[in-house]
């Protein structure tokens, strides 16, 4: 079982998986305070790197991302498919679409990048790479990213065991409590596949940014439900899993270094501007 999210599974069957991809939605504020940011590099090499300002973000959830990229000077235009979301990240600012990416009507705009911050497994991954080389100006910059992180063992399987009890018929039970790395590097390279396929976009790249965060018990019980292992189970199955967490990092002092690493698929739309 995934010690968090398996939230980027394979990408030909995930985008199928519409009832987790639009639960997220359930307590929003909590996802929108508890989720973490992405690197600073990252955000910098996407934006000096793209011909322009104009930013679309694909599934942008609550706007975390998004906000990131207003900060660095760009204008974003968040799609997302869950109103919930969406009215957050409205409500920070953010103009927003709600559609998915794949219904959604562009009617004539394009963009210097387009943004994917740990969604692009909700989305076709060959209808989405299409449509991304439609709504990018030549030379605008695609980069499809997102976290790996993996708690520490002694988290990670309390809460494996946990889970394994409480969701046992769950698909997520018979995964290995950590992964490694080149599972979630892998997946990536199967994204960069798709986008060659479209022979829209010049050689992708893989980028990686390793960076760590401290959690406290509560900071790592409040993000728990915000990831899509958990934003389906009753109420009483959470708190099962949350109490085995729980008890597993006050065994550690009550708080965890998380070591993250940040990968992206990214490539550059062909043609002449």
């Amino acid at each position: 079982m995934p010690t968090l999210p398996r939230e980027q599974p394979e990408p030909a069957q995930s985008h199928q998986a519409r009832r987790t991809a639009e639960s997220f939605g359930t307590d929003a504020q909590r996802y929108d305070q508890a989720r973490p940011g992405y690197p600073d590099g990252l955000v910098a090499r996407i934006v000096t790197g793209s011909p322009g300002p104009d930013v679309l973000d694909v599934g942008c959830g609550t706007g975390i991302a998004a906000r990131q990229f207003q900060a660095a000077g760009c204008a974003v235009l968040g799609i997302e498919p869950d109103a919930r979301m969406a009215d957050l990240a409205q409500a920070r600012g953010l103009q927003v679409e709600v559609a998915t990416f794949e219904a959604w009507e562009p009617v004539g705009r394009v963009f210097d990048a387009l943004i994917a911050a740990q969604s692009w497994h909700w989305v076709d991954p060959v209808a989405g790479a299409v449509k991304a080389a439609q709504v990018l100006r030549p030379n605008g910059r695609l980069a499809i990213f997102g976290h790996v992180f993996e708690p520490p063992a002694e988290v990670a399987e309390p809460f494996a065991a946990a889970y394994r009890r409480v969701a046992p018929d769950s698909p997520l039970s018979n995964q290995p409590a950590r992964r490694s790395l080149e599972m979630y590097q892998a997946g990536y390279a199967k994204i960069a596949d798709k986008i060659r396929e479209t022979e829209q976009f010049h050689e992708p790249e893989q980028w990686r940014f390793d960076w760590e965060q401290s959690y406290t018990r509560g900071q790592w019980l409040d993000l728990l439900p915000t990831t899509g292992g958990l934003t389906r189970l009753r109420p009483d199955q959470l708190a099962e899993i949350l109490g085995a967490v729980g008890h597993a990092i006050d065994a550690l002092g009550g708080r965890f270094t998380m070591h993250y690493t940040t990968l992206a698929t990214t490539a550059v739309r062909a043609g002449t501007p």
